[in-house]
C-alpha cells in the first residue's frame, strides 16, 4: 500500500536512506531533521504487515517544479514495480498541486526513461537546485548523477 508518511515513519525512512545496502549508495542520505522538516514530502510503500519497505519524496522546487528525490525500495521487494508505483504516485500529486514539470537527478536514468522521463543538461536546471549537491561527499569531481526531466 502506498500513503503519505507519517511521524512515526521518520525513523523508518531515515533507515532506508542511510542503509547503503538497501540502494546501492545510489541515495543521498538524510538527517532526521531534514526527513522532520520534509516529511510531507514523502510518500512511504508498506508490505502487508505494515512493514515500510519503500519511500519516495516529492520535492517542491518552485511554482511549475518539483524534485523526485530520496527513491528507495528494499533489496527483497525490487522487480514488484513498487518502485514505479511509488514515482506515478508522486507525479499524480505533482499534477494535482498544478506542478507539471518535475525532474530528477540520477545514477539510473534507465528507470527514469521507462516511467516517461528523459535526459536534460544539467545547467538547463536552475542553480537553486543544486543546493543539495554542495552537501554530497561526491561533489564536485565523482557524481555520476544525470538530470532527467518530465513534462507532464
Amino acid at each position: 500500500m502506498i500513503r503519505k508518511a507519517r511521524i512515526e515513519d521518520v525513523k523508518a525512512i531515515h533507515g532506508l536512506l542511510m542503509l547503503t545496502d538497501q540502494h546501492d549508495g545510489l541515495v543521498l542520505p538524510r538527517s532526521f531533521s531534514q526527513l522532520y522538516s520534509h516529511l510531507r514530502d514523502f510518500l512511504v510503500v508498506t508490505d502487508d504487515e505494515g512493514t515500510i519497505i519503500g519511500c519516495c519524496a516529492l520535492n517542491i522546487i518552485w511554482d511549475n517544479l518539483a524534485e523526485i528525490r530520496s527513491l528507495v525500495v528494499t533489496s527483497t521487494h525490487r522487480g514488484k514495480n513498487l518502485g514505479r508505483k511509488l514515482v506515478e504516485a508522486c507525479l499524480s500529486e505533482a499534477v494535482t498541486l498544478g506542478i507539471y514539470k518535475v525532474y530528477t537527478l540520477t545514477e539510473v536514468p534507465g528507470f527514469f526513461e521507462k516511467v516517461g522521463f528523459a535526459q536534460e543538461e544539467m545547467d538547463t536546471l536552475n542553480q537553486k537546485i543544486f543546493l543539495d549537491c554542495l552537501n554530497c561527499p561526491r561533489f564536485p569531481d565523482h557524481c555520476n548523477e544525470v538530470a532527467m526531466i518530465i513534462n507532464l
